[in-house]
């Protein structure tokens, strides 16, 4: 075991020691009872081939990191989201803050975010945000927490604090979220970013109000439509693969694992297999499986089987020469998102956790 798994286990068992119970999926360890064996579980999953890809892609990540902390110097590369994920990508690695081979990446993505945060609590950097900038607070926040629940630093927390009371005060009164601070409009993709993040950071101590979760929870449940798949605002639409995959991990973070919303939105998903051309063709490709993969590991089971190795074949095949991963959005947001997704069987992240 490398000195950087074994911090990081290290940091996992004393979060699972104060109450933070773990689930592991996979079918060779649903009977096996706590201690789990994580080194057995990626072991199984991430083969040479897997650990390869992702080596190559997090030195891709860290030779595009500027001084400040952001990443490349174009679009979206510098995006408070995008630095996020990023750090996300070496925290599922198995680096923490100034530790592992990438603990100095993962150290300078903290300042940059930290760096965005105005004295309301809300990360963001108008220059360089998107089109919906509660989606940068929102993966921002997560990052925060994850980090946050290994290191207590009293910058991190005090600003995570006033990050996770605007995303309380900020929702509106059907229970989400929109692309602004402001308690008005909803949407469901937004709306999962925040819950998550509210999340992370109830398992990191932080205080989240019941309230603010049941509302979310009746939100996210009104939201699907009868075919299993999630509309998009309560006004109606369609369904559609993304943001179903994303109505599915916002139940599963609001602590919802099982129900009749839970077994419709798996069966929808389900029907959405991996295929190459997905990424050429969606802007949201990369986001939706980001979030189908999360479902299908809290699920397990067959939906975990067949998932897993599609998606990872799908990613292996669609790698770069350099290690990046391309992406419509920008190179570096795919090359986290695909990190994120084939370190998955890891567990070393609390908020991936059941």
């Amino acid at each position: 075991m490398n000195d950087s798994r074994r911090q990081f286990l290290a940091a996992a068992s004393s979060l699972l020691g104060a109450g933070f119970a773990s689930q592991f999926s996979a079918p060779q360890l649903l009977a096996q009872q706590p201690p789990f064996d994580i080194e057995r579980l990626a072991a199984q999953l991430i083969k040479p081939s897997t650990q390869q890809a992702i080596d190559r892609a997090l030195a891709w990540l860290g030779r595009r990191q500027n001084d400040d902390g952001s990443f490349g110097g174009s679009g979206y590369s510098r995006n408070v989201a995008v630095v996020s994920l990023a750090g996300m990508a070496f925290l599922a690695a198995g680096n923490t803050p100034g530790r592992g081979e990438y603990g100095g990446n993962l150290n300078r993505c903290i300042s940059y975010v930290l760096s965005a945060a105005d004295e309301s609590g809300f990360i963001s950097i108008p220059a360089t945000a998107s089109h919906g900038p509660m989606y940068d607070h929102g993966f921002a926040t997560l990052f925060l927490a994850e980090v946050y629940g290994m290191t207590p630093d009293s910058d991190v927390r005090e600003k995570l604090h006033r990050a996770v009371r605007l995303i309380v005060t900020t929702q509106n009164n059907e229970g989400g979220w929109r692309y602004q601070p402001k308690p008005l409009e909803a949407d469901i993709s937004v709306t999962i970013c925040q819950v998550m993040a509210l999340r992370a950071a109830r398992n990191a101590g932080l205080f989240v109000p019941n309230e603010t979760i049941d509302r979310c929870i009746d939100y996210v449940k009104r939201s699907q439509n009868a075919d299993g798949g999630f509309m998009y605002m309560l006004s109606g639409g369609p369904s559609k693969f993304p943001r179903s995959a994303a109505g599915i991990v916002a139940l599963y973070s609001a602590g919802i694992y099982e129900g009749d919303e839970i077994r419709k939105g798996l069966e929808y998903i389900s029907q959405q297999i991996p295929r190459p051309e997905d990424f050429s063709r969606d802007t949201h490709a990369m986001y939706g499986h980001y979030y189908a993969t999360q479902a299908m590991w809290q699920a397990g089971g067959e939906h975990w089987q067949k998932w897993y190795p599609a998606i990872h074949d799908v990613l292996l095949k669609a790698q770069q020469a350099d290690g990046s991963w391309m992406d419509l959005i920008c190179a570096e947001y795919g090359t986290a998102m695909a990190c994120i997704i084939l370190q998955m069987p890891n567990n070393y992240l609390p908020i991936f956790q059941r």
